[in-house]
Order: structure tokens, then sequence, then C-alpha cells
């Protein structure tokens, strides 16, 4: 995603065109553009497939609905439905290979149950095989894979994965993190550059060439500025090294997301352990443990996670992760089915809060399908503002250096005590997000020594 200098031929003012005052600011601009440039350049081909694959995840929720109907729904309402433990007991029948790690009840009067068993021998260990049972007559409809809290079965999960890490695994990761960590960079870049320029040159009416590509280039780009920010800030948080320091920073200002304690009588921890069972009936079993729940106030849709081991509780949550949210959790004895212990959203951490609702918006959840459609939106924006900062390289070549790079030297033009600063700042951010702050630092090096071979490389053709 890249630029023109102001010095561009097809950029130059009309007649009636006044240029702006300078201010203590505009030695900046060219700064900024060599590092919108660059920065666009090489990060736009992560930029590219980060947006690709997630337009292709936020139509994933809509098409998960058509592929999977017949597992999701029952085939026709019934007047009552069974009990949970009847229900789980149909799903372990046709499956009994596994152990019961959650039960989903049936949220809605045509959704089916699901029972959630991990260790299935050909299910990936870090998901779980998602039975779907009809809540009315208790026929197994189907079994599928499972992935995360928002319950992805295999479409979406294959998506899911592919725009989070290539399905490279761990250090697949990196490719988003890295993309996350400069779309910000390069959006704030271009906003900046956008307004430094003359009104009149921001224009899209009316002109030709690598004008018009810079005139929709700064126009959309401008327009999804905000929601280019957003995404890069929530994309941050749950990435491999800059979402832990963003996890530690929370934790040190008491802002971790608490969870229910499992013990009875337990007291609410920082992060909390996640319940992992054999069996689904424990004690007074499911069914009484989900009154319990019902008791508290936990409306559907619900996730009942059995005892951990022989000391643990029944842990009930809701799983509502649109608008409004639904996150409360208790714990229940499973020896007298009473709660031992209740959280509230509501009693979440303000930082909780914002990082729970910006995943979830991120993600495509909060909102259902009006907020899949905005991610389609800015997704296919930063499509066209990459295929159009690519346009405006090749066009500046103009026959000449294709691509010719915007001068070096810019930084010495900004004053001491805006660059001394910046240059804080900009070590403070890149501590903090090593994927900005290492190839930053590494295209200063290589830009340093690069403008140095082509100075002495200057001086002998002059002295010959």
């Amino acid at each position: 995603m890249s630029t023109a200098p102001t010095t561009t031929t097809d950029e130059a003012p009309g007649p009636a065109a006044s240029a702006p005052t300078p201010g203590r600011w505009a030695p900046l601009r060219p700064l900024v553009l060599r590092l919108h440039f660059y920065a666009g350049v090489f990060v736009a081909p992560f930029l590219l497939i980060a947006a690709v694959t997630g337009f292709l995840y936020a139509g994933a929720f809509q098409a998960e609905k058509i592929v999977y109907r017949h597992e999701m729904t029952v085939a026709a309402v019934g007047e009552s439905e069974l009990p949970v433990s009847e229900q789980v007991a149909a799903a372990r029948k046709a499956h009994p290979e596994g152990t019961v790690t959650a039960v989903r009840p049936s949220p809605e009067a045509d959704a089916t149950t699901r029972v959630m068993l991990s260790g299935v021998k050909g299910v990936d260990p870090g998901h779980t095989l998602a039975v779907f049972v009809d809540p009315y007559t208790g026929k197994v409809r189907g079994a599928l894979e499972q992935y995360g809290s928002t319950g992805a079965l295999p479409l979406r999960t294959w998506i899911d994965e592919f725009h989070r890490d290539l399905h490279l695994g761990e250090n697949g990761r990196l490719y988003s993190e890295f993309a996350a960590s400069w779309l910000w960079v390069i959006a704030g870049g271009g906003v900046v550059l956008w307004f430094s320029r003359r009104r009149a040159l921001r224009k899209v009416r009316g002109t030709s060439g690598r004008r018009r590509t810079l005139g929709l280039h700064g126009t959309v780009g401008v327009w999804a500025a905000a929601g280019f920010f957003f995404l890069s800030a929530t994309g941050l948080t749950w990435s491999t090294y800059a979402g832990a320091n963003i996890d530690e920073l929370r934790t040190s200002l008491g802002q971790a997301t608490p969870s229910v304690s499992a013990t009875a009588g337990g007291d609410h921890s920082g992060h909390g352990a996640s319940a992992s069972a054999g069996d689904a009936e424990h004690g007074v079993g499911l069914d009484k443990v989900l009154a319990a729940a019902r008791g508290q106030g936990l409306g559907d849709p619900v996730e009942i996670v059995p005892p951990a081991d022989a000391s643990s509780a029944y842990v009930v949550r809701q799983v509502q992760r649109s608008w409004p949210e639904k996150q409360d959790s208790v714990a229940v004895d499973p020896t007298t089915g009473k709660v031992t212990d209740t959280l509230r959203f509501a009693d979440h951490p303000l930082l909780a809060k914002l990082t729970r609702w910006g995943i979830d918006l991120h993600t495509g959840v909060l909102f259902g399908l009006v907020n899949q459609i905005a991610l389609m939106i800015l997704a296919l924006s930063l499509v066209l503002l990459i295929v159009w900062g690519y346009r405006m390289w090749w066009q500046r070549g103009r026959g000449s250096a294709f691509g010719r790079p915007i001068p070096r030297g810019a930084w010495q033009q900004v004053p001491p005590q805006i660059l001394v600063p910046g240059v804080v700042l900009v070590a403070v951010l890149g501590y903090f997000v090593p994927l900005l702050g290492i190839p930053l630092a590494g295209f200063v090096v290589a830009d340093v020594i690069l403008g140095e071979i082509a100075h002495r490389k200057g001086r002998k053709t002059a002295a010959v």
C-alpha cells in the first residue's frame, strides 16, 4: 500500500490550488511517506492473505448453517424434550469411545443437543467430537469434529486455522501476528498522508492514471482506517508474542479474565483451570445440575462441564457470544447439587469485558450477520487497497526505475524535539509488539547500509 511523493508530475496542483502553510509537522510527511511505501510493499502480501482468509471466515458462519443443517437442527419440533441425561446416554450408546468433556443442551426449539467427546481416535487432540442428538426423540443425527468455544465445525475450523496460521501450526501464527502488527501502522500512515495533501489533490472524479489510482486508494483507505485499527488491535490480543505481553499487562493491572472456581467454596482465580472429565454423570447427575444453574438465572445457551476429578464440581456456563453477551457461570457440587460458586459477566473487570467484546466483534459473532457483512466489506476494502497500492508502485516507475522508492534522508529533516520522543515511542511499541519492532529495526539497518553503499559508490564515480 504505497502513495506517491508530492513532487510527481501527475499530482501537480492546478492554477487554483493554493499551497498550505507549512507547519512544524511538515518535515514528518516525507518520513511517513517512506515508511508507508516500504511497509506497504513488503507487508502487503501478508495482509492480502489475512484479508482473503478473513473474508472467507466471516462468510463461514452462514455457510456452516447450510452445510451442517442436518446435524444442527431437528427433523421436527416435538412437544417436550427428554432429560439431558437421556440425551447424553443416547449419544454414548452411538459413540462409546472417548470421554464426555461438555454438554450443550438444545438452545432453541429446532436445535439439536451437542455432546462433546475428547480422546476419540482420529480426532485432533485439540478438538472434540460433537455428537448431535435430537432432544425430543433421543435420535443421534450425526457426529462432527468441533473446535473452539464458538463450536466451529469442520468447514469453519479449516478456514479459521487457515486464517490464523495457514495450517502450519504455531510457527504459522507468526504470519497473522506480523500482519496485525503492521496493519495499524500502514493505515495510520495512509491517513496522515491523505490529510496532509492539498484538498484539490484528494478528489477522484475527473482524474486519470496514477492520480486516479491514488485518489481511490486514499479515499477508501481513510473510510476504512478505523476498521483496520480495530482489527489490528483485537487481532494482537490473542497473538503469540504481543498477546502474551497484553495478558501480562492486564494481569498486573488486575484486569485478567476471572473464572468460576471448580472446587466447593473456592474463590475466583485470575485465569482458572478448565475442567476435563471422564463420564458426564457424577453424583446428582446432569439434570439436577442444570436445574440448579437455571435457578441462578443461567438461560440458554449453556454448556455443562463435568467434574475434572473427585474433588471438583460441575461447571455450568453461558456460551452466548452475540449481543447481549451471556457469560455468567456457576459451580455445582456433584454430591449435593448445590451451587458453590457464582461468577457474573457484569462483575468482570473492564479490560476483560473489552477484550471479550473485541474478540467477538473481530470474529463476527457479536452482532451476527450484520457483523459478518461488515467484516467482509472491510476485508474486500483491504484487498482493493493492496491492489491499488501495487498499481501505484508500478505506475510510479514511468518507464525508468520500476517502482522507484522514496528518496532517503527524510528523518534528517525532522526537528529533534519531534524525532527523539518519536524514537522512544517506537522503541516502546517495538518491545511490546516484537513483530513490529524487529522488522522495523531490520528495515532501518538495511536502509542505512544500502544508503552508505550508494553514497560511497557516488563518491567513487565523482572522483573518476
